[in-house]
């Protein structure tokens, strides 16, 4: 335990980081399950504007450093590949 004021101010710094950077990473790992739900089931529309919104909460996530921006290009990459799929297989 710390003793300190500035080691117990720290803690409750660390506590509340950690708590937004799950947040975010819930977040994003929601909108990307959404986005993947709607190229099962969903319309070519519906997955443009899903893909719109997941690019920019993954953009969001590493910007604030929960992400890497390797991974975070990585998952739009991925993601963009599926939507243009969706979008050919659909015409």
């Amino acid at each position: 335990m710390a003793h300190s004021r500035t080691a117990k101010k720290a803690i409750r710094q660390t506590e509340a980081r950690n708590e937004r950077n799950r947040w975010r990473l819930r977040t994003m790992r929601d909108a990307i399950k959404d986005l993947n739900d709607a190229l099962m089931h969903g319309t070519a529309d519906k997955c443009t504007e899903l893909f719109a919104k997941c690019q920019q909460i993954i953009d969001r996530t590493a910007q604030k450093g929960v992400i890497h921006k390797n991974q975070a290009a990585r998952r739009k990459s991925r993601l963009s590949a599926k939507v243009k799929a969706k979008k050919l297989a659909s015409t």
